[in-house]
């Protein structure tokens, strides 16, 4: 079921994104005057269309990409036919240059209002609900990544690149792990201290067996919810039950009961129980993961920030174009070797498990579906031929030379445009199915 949920969130947002970019070229083309010939949402073989006016709408079986035809256009299904005749009226070549770039830019233009409106919309609905640094009093957990750069559980970080901060996330902020350079100042035994992060510290986070491995805060817990079936709910324990030992060893917080728990496999444990004040225990035995199925709520206390309709547009538009700076961040550190292209690249499995979920939730949709929004904006304005960027590079030459490029070369920018694309999608696809079974 999670395998279906994970496909069908990427599908539907590939599906919206795809579809609004696509309506960005046809749009920009009509106000124009071109004759859109097809508007297909998915790849072929297709599945349904239906034609109104000069143009086909329709829906293709690979629900990966899509697709606008424009007459007198030379682009992906490489359909030279009219090269030999004169340019007509309603043809893409026999436009105005800019009018072209306009056309060429529509779907990433979309693509970004799109990924905005998103932003804005999630940040007046939802605020901002974060664990102040403040609030954070315990320190935090060091896992086996932050040990290796030399933190501590119990470390206080009170600042990030020299700055102090607010929200505890600011700990894991794309500045810190794409940035170059970064640190933090610790609190250990009442003395600050600096703890260098290598520059390539994010190719060892992308690694997927290091998932999780990294920071969290010291937090006392209390049992929230169970899974129905699991040992715990046959056991007897109830939500609202604090958890004080396991196997006679007094614990307070939950990185304290998953090192003890995790570890003891098919295991009986004895909990001590404080339940609405009294004192109890129940025994339990764990699975085969080391786990007993329950969900902890967290009582350090969440600061929660509203935002004005006016606000959340500052707030939304600057969370959406952060998008796009990390991802030029982080091509940045490919292309400097920092961080390997197979962790840091994933084509469209590693973007159903990685960032959809196995669990259907709304607002974590459609924070992603943004964010994928601004990441194809980005990359469809890359320079590479068959990408808009790319026809967009080639026509701003013409603009400004005054010198229009020969068909041929047109052709042939196109079909090394398809090479590249082409293989960046096996490469991504290849390395999806690589990383999910080793």
């Amino acid at each position: 079921m999670e395998i279906l949920i994970m496909a069908g969130q990427l599908i539907l947002g590939l599906s919206i994104l795809v579809g609004l970019h696509e309506l960005g070229h046809l749009l920009a083309a009509k106000a124009f005057g071109m004759r859109v010939e097809q508007y297909f949402i998915g790849f072929p073989p297709k599945v349904w269309s239906i034609k109104r006016g000069e143009t086909e709408y329709g829906i293709g079986a690979i629900p990966l990409g899509g697709f606008v035809k424009i007459s007198g256009m030379i682009d992906e299904s490489l359909d030279t036919a009219h090269t030999d005749t004169e340019p007509k009226p309603y043809e893409f070549r026999a436009k105005p240059a800019w009018q072209r770039l306009i056309v060429m830019l529509g779907g990433i233009i979309v693509n970004v209002i799109v990924g905005i409106l998103i932003f804005v919309i999630i940040a007046y609905k939802n605020g901002n609900t974060y664990l102040a640094a403040k609030d954070a009093k315990y320190g935090i957990v060091a896992y086996d990544l932050a040990k290796g750069i030399g933190l501590q559980t119990g470390d206080k970080i009170v600042k990030v690149n020299g700055k102090a901060i607010s929200d505890f996330n600011e700990i894991r902020s794309s500045d810190v792990f794409l940035g170059n350079n970064s640190s933090y100042t610790i609190e250990r035994n009442g003395k600050l201290e600096d703890i260098f992060i290598p520059n390539n510290f994010v190719d060892k986070l992308a690694d997927k067996k290091a998932a999780g491995q990294f920071i969290e805060p010291i937090e006392p817990f209390k049992v929230a919810e169970l899974v129905p079936g699991q040992p715990a709910t046959k056991a007897g324990l109830k939500a609202g039950d604090i958890i004080t030992s396991v196997n006679g060893t007094p614990i307070r917080f939950y990185h304290e009961f998953t090192e003890i728990v995790k570890p003891l496999r098919s295991k009986p444990l004895t909990l001590g129980i404080n339940r609405n004040g009294q004192p109890t225990t129940i025994t339990v035995t764990t699975t085969a993961d080391g786990t007993i199925g329950f969900y902890p709520e967290f009582l350090l206390p969440l600061t929660k920030q509203e935002y004005t309709f006016g606000e959340a547009i500052g707030v939304g538009s600057k969370k959406a174009f952060q998008v796009v700076y990390d991802n030029i961040k982080g091509f940045g550190k490919i292309f400097r070797g920092e961080v390997s292209a197979s962790k840091a690249l994933s084509g469209p499995i590693g973007i159903a498990q990685n960032l959809f979920g196995g669990v259907w939730l709304w607002d974590r949709f459609w924070t992603v579906t943004g964010v994928l929004s601004m990441a194809l904006a980005f990359m469809n304005a890359l320079p590479i031929p068959a990408l808009d960027g790319g026809h967009a590079t080639i026509l701003s030459y013409e603009i400004i030379s005054g010198r229009k490029p020969s068909d041929r070369f047109l052709e042939g920018a196109q079909k090394v445009g398809m090479v590249i694309l082409l293989g960046l999608m096996a490469f991504a696809i290849f390395n999806d199915v690589f990383k999910a079974v080793f």
